[in-house]
């Protein structure tokens, strides 16, 4: 379960916010407060939060709140129009309460709960919910819930139970969703489409135990008595061949039959219906900038310029004697470069996660509470997924750490160059120590604490992340410095062949190409990554932009405060308000500096 994945997890609970929000103002600028006000404030905010986990039971279960472990989302229309409703309520609310008085943290909360269910209707008015499944997410793997579910329980079993007799229901009401997307011409691309059925067809397995759903009963707790684990692996395999197998049986029919052929053949959003539209949107939405796709594609363009130059100087450091183009193939393909089996890849990551630990004291002042742990991408989704993502901790009290998930598909193609730089980026510094850390920011709304819908700051400060390393003890050989360019490359070509594909009309293999000769990432994995761009209009453009970003303020505040700039200080003040627009960032930073610049001296 990626962070994009967390996101989106039902058409119930979208969380995509982008900017418009007022600035928090310095400590100290703190205006008269209605305790009324800031009461009513926060019941609206619990009111609300608990109305969409209610509504949203898997969002529920991946917070660790396993009140409705027994169910799954209700995308029925009637359930649509009755979580819209809510929002329209909820914005009401909103309305009847006077921002003025409240203080300014609380003025912060109010705006951006105001966007959240904003930008939830404008979700729903492009469509967004009618595009149900694609290759990296929805009914084909929803049998990675389990990640999320703990069985100490004859209850956590039953509840189970209970979710897989519910399973018909849930694919029917999928498939409907699917039926009106399509004929409103709102679809994914057949390219990316085409994974899909295969993902399909390995949920068809013959004998129901050997379903990933069955998962759970092959080892029931040993603490539950005999009689109990004797029913429960009866109501579950059960559960498995007269509900589940038969609801994929009529996915891959429908599916195979009129979906995929009714699925459009351009790739990109724009070719779609008010595609164009909903592009700029979701560009404006996941970089909370005003930026257009033309301006993006301009700037990824010019980093890809320069991040060219910085690779050249290590292709001449090393020695290579072909071009550019030669050594990414060198890098790609030459054995020294690789591990042999799955096992020794997933010991490397672990090793340089280890490795990374003690060193952040030098650059972070606060560290998460919370731990995580380093897991294989479930066997299901690797070959379709991308190199590796973070899942973030259950809500406080869940009990489930943070987990750093990476693929051990065809080791041979995940060269070991890259995983210094990719391990910053998902796990310390970045992503863990982020996210475990905005969980525990004391009485922040639970819909800021657990929502990771401003892009541009979480994914920003995970390519940041990787510019760490560094001052971390990695990159101190040539071929990791050059994984980390290469990484930073990765993210400046997104801008150019996300805009390219969904506003310019570029083709998958125009976009292929130019990722090919612009870094080295393995075909395999540029492939995937382009198959996701396609699948997720406009959320890769958020990772440079948000970099931008702090790089920028970084180095504001090293210019503006000299010798009395303190690198961990700064970090912290970052990381200090959770994930916000990228304008409130800098404001708060703005803030921040102001506030640690010596007072002058006063003349004598």
């Amino acid at each position: 379960m990626s962070i994009a994945r967390l996101a989106r997890v039902s058409a119930a609970s979208v969380l995509l916010l982008v900017a418009g929000c007022d600035n928090k103002a310095p400590d100290g600028a703190r205006p008269a407060i209605a305790a009324d006000s800031t009461a009513a404030l926060h019941a609206l905010f619990q009111q609300d939060w608990e109305r969409n986990l209610q509504e949203s039971p898997l969002l529920a279960t991946y917070l660790g709140d396993a009140r409705f472990n027994d169910r799954w989302d209700d995308l029925s229309p009637e359930a649509i129009a009755r979580h819209r409703a809510g929002n329209s309520q909820a914005l009401q609310k909103l309305a009847t309460i006077d921002r003025g008085k409240l203080d300014v943290d609380d003025q912060l909360n109010y705006d951006l709960f105001r966007q959240l269910m904003e930008d939830s209707e404008e979700f729903y008015e492009h469509g967004g919910h009618l595009r149900p499944i694609e290759q990296r997410n929805g009914l084909q793997t929803a049998n990675e819930v389990l990640e999320a579910l703990r069985f100490d329980s004859v209850k956590d079993y039953d509840s189970w139970i209970a979710r897989l007799r519910a399973f018909g229901t849930y694919t029917d009401q999928t498939i409907a969703l699917m039926k009106t997307g399509i004929a409103q011409g709102r679809g994914y691309p057949q390219v990316i489409m085409r994974r899909v059925s295969s993902q399909i067809a390995q949920q068809l397995v013959g004998d129901p135990k050997l379903s990933a759903y069955y998962a759970p009963f092959r080892t029931i707790n040993a603490s539950l008595p005999a009689s109990e684990a004797e029913r429960l692996r009866g109501e579950g395999e059960a559960a498995v061949r007269d509900v589940v197998l038969p609801a994929y049986r009529r996915l891959q029919a429908y599916f195979d039959t009129e979906y995929l052929p009714q699925s459009p053949e351009a790739v990109g959003l724009s070719a779609q219906p008010g595609g164009a539209e909903f592009y700029a949107w979701l560009v404006r939405s996941h970089t909370t900038t005003s930026l257009t796709p033309d301006r993006i594609h301009e700037i990824g363009l010019a980093e890809v310029a320069r991040i060219r130059e910085a690779m050249e100087r290590i292709r001449e450091q090393v020695g290579f004697k072909g071009d550019l183009n030669a050594f990414f193939q060198f890098l790609r393909s030459d054995p020294q470069f690789f591990y042999k089996n799955p096992n020794d890849l997933l010991t490397g990551y672990t090793l340089i996660a280890k490795r990374i630990e003690p060193e952040l004291l030098r650059l972070f002042g606060k560290l998460p509470r919370t731990p995580y742990g380093v897991r294989a991408i479930p066997d299901i989704s690797a070959p379709d997924t991308t190199t590796a993502y973070y899942y973030p901790p259950s809500a406080e009290g869940g009990g489930r750490a943070g987990y750093y998930y990476v693929n051990l598909y065809k080791p041979e193609t995940r060269p070991k160059w890259e995983m210094e730089a990719l391990t910053s980026h998902e796990a310390v510094p970045g992503h863990h120590l982020q996210l475990a850390l905005q969980q525990e920011l004391g009485e922040m709304p639970a819909f800021r604490k657990y929502g990771n819908g401003f892009t541009a700051y979480v994914e920003g400060w995970g390519l940041y992340s990787e510019s760490l390393g560094g001052e971390l003890g990695l990159y101190r050989d040539p071929y990791s410095r050059f994984g980390q360019l290469s990484y930073e490359m990765w993210r400046a070509v997104r801008l150019v062949v996300d805009t390219g594909l969904h506003a310019k009309g570029w083709t998958r293999e125009q976009a292929i190409d130019y990722f090919k000769s612009n870094c080295p990432k393995t075909e395999l994995d540029i492939v995937n990554e382009i198959d996701r761009y396609i699948a997720m209009p406009g959320q890769a453009t958020a990772y440079k932009i948000g970099e931008l970003k702090i790089k920028e303020l970084r180095s504001r505040a090293e210019r503006e405060l000299g010798d009395s700039f303190d690198i961990r200080a700064f970090h912290d003040a970052v990381l200090a308000s959770g994930a916000v627009p990228l304008n409130i960032l800098e404001a708060r930073m703005d803030a921040w500096i102001k506030s640690r610049k010596p007072a002058p001296e006063k003349a004598q």
